[in-house]
């Protein structure tokens, strides 16, 4: 089943931990999610303020809100928002070094 929650970056939305959690209003999650993301984030050498379970919460990058975080920040998304798109699919310059860099990261 194809999911319709896919990122701008065509990412999966309905696969993040953030999004499970928001979608089940689970704070247990929340704050699991918070403590592991907080560990990842050292672990790769990432300056980032700890994440509190407050922090995680995210309806997809494409929602109204509440957005997570870095999901707010990530230029793939900006810069497809400022073009007017809904997936870099539409972008005539779709595969950019950008995209390519992040979904390295997660394929």
């Amino acid at each position: 089943m194809e999911s319709k929650y896919i990122g701008m970056c065509e990412l999966d939305c309905a696969k993040c931990e953030a999004f499970i959690a928001t979608q089940n209003n689970d704070d247990a999650m929340r704050q699991k999610v918070a403590g592991e993301w907080n560990t990842r984030y050292k672990q790769k050498g990432y300056n980032r303020p700890e994440l509190k379970a407050q922090d995680v919460n995210c309806r997809g990058c494409l929602s109204d809100g509440p957005i997570y975080l870095y999901c707010q920040q990530c230029k793939i998304r900006q810069c497809g928002l400022s073009r007017g798109l809904k997936s870099c699919q539409e972008c005539s310059g779709y595969k950019c070094p950008d995209l390519v860099e992040k979904q390295s990261r997660f394929y």
